[in-house]
């Protein structure tokens, strides 16, 4: 029964792709996808570089540290999201609109057309945003509100299945959470040296 649940959970997939595709020439479509572009790695490698940099020259920690977890945030995004690309194989709905050529599976062809799963510029949305969001909390609604458009623009501009979106957002929210934990924990570690210092004195 689950196989019958997925398959039917897929094929609704595809065919909301092949309905949404049909709006890609739309400007709306193509003018959010051109923002979109800004989650794409190099724009948004460089941005969470230069806001690390620009903190630290100017002595503003929060957004040093905003720069700085945003940028280990992609870094661990891309690595997570590059192996699931490397092993699923998904046509991307552009190639099937174009070529009516649709395939899905485990260890085919490499290539950019059957890496549609999952989807790179809204993992790198989500846990650039959830990053960001770390040092301003009330920017946050916000920010994942914009990567949720980055995401979603995705289906009608015939990149990405709307299951693409889903795991990628999936991928930048893990990402982004095991960053968080990193910085916590290194950021614990004086309060914990501290902590034993003064029982010790005592």
């Amino acid at each position: 029964m689950s196989d019958t649940i997925i398959d039917t959970i897929h094929e609704a997939d595809v065919a909301l792709s092949v309905e949404a595709g049909q709006l890609r020439d739309h400007p709306a479509v193509e003018a959010l996808g051109f923002l979109s572009e800004i989650s794409d790695q190099p724009p948004a490698f460089t941005l969470a570089a230069a806001a690390t940099v620009a903190g630290l020259l100017t002595r503003q920690p929060r957004l040093a540290e905003g720069g700085a977890r945003a940028l280990a945030s992609l870094w661990l995004a891309t690595q997570i999201k590059g192996r699931i690309k490397s092993a699923v194989v998904r046509t991307r709905p552009n190639k099937l609109l174009d070529e009516g050529h649709y395939e899905t599976g485990l260890n085919g062809p490499d290539e950019h057309d059957f890496n549609s799963f999952p989807s790179g510029h809204t993992a790198d949305a989500v846990a650039g945003a959830r990053a960001i969001g770390r040092v301003a909390p009330g920017a946050q609604g916000a920010l994942l509100a914009a990567a949720g458009v980055v995401g979603l623009v995705q289906v009608p501009r015939a990149k990405h299945h709307l299951t693409d979106v889903v795991a990628g957002a999936m991928v930048g929210l893990v990402a982004e959470a095991a960053v968080d934990a990193v910085f916590t924990a290194v950021r614990a570690r004086p309060r914990l040296r501290v902590a034993l210092h003064k029982r010790d004195a005592d």
